[in-house]
């Protein structure tokens, strides 16, 4: 089978983390992209699931308060440790 030269762009940073954790296994960028596309090509598709998490109501509720916490800092009591934080919270129940 004959071969063919391709040139991708990749940013600096994740070539460089790649080719150290593909150098661990033994293996260059080039082996790990034809194994990527072999694999593609058996499975028919991408060979991974391609997702985004999308966070539930509880967390998005969670993550609003956490945004106004930090703008807002002097409203929220804050501790120095975690018995302190967790005398507070038993206090109140």
């Amino acid at each position: 089978m004959s071969k063919v030269s391709t040139n991708i762009s990749i940013d600096a940073e994740t070539k460089a983390k790649a080719q150290a954790m593909l150098a661990d296994l033994g293996m260059d960028l080039s082996t790990a992209v034809n194994i990527f596309l072999k694999q593609m090509l058996y499975e028919g598709g991408i060979p991974f699931s391609i997702t985004r998490e999308i966070p539930n109501k509880v967390t998005l509720k969670a993550m609003k308060e956490a945004q106004e916490m930090l703008r807002s800092p002097e409203k929220y009591k804050r501790y120095n440790n975690v018995d302190s934080m967790m005398e507070d919270i038993f206090s109140e129940v």
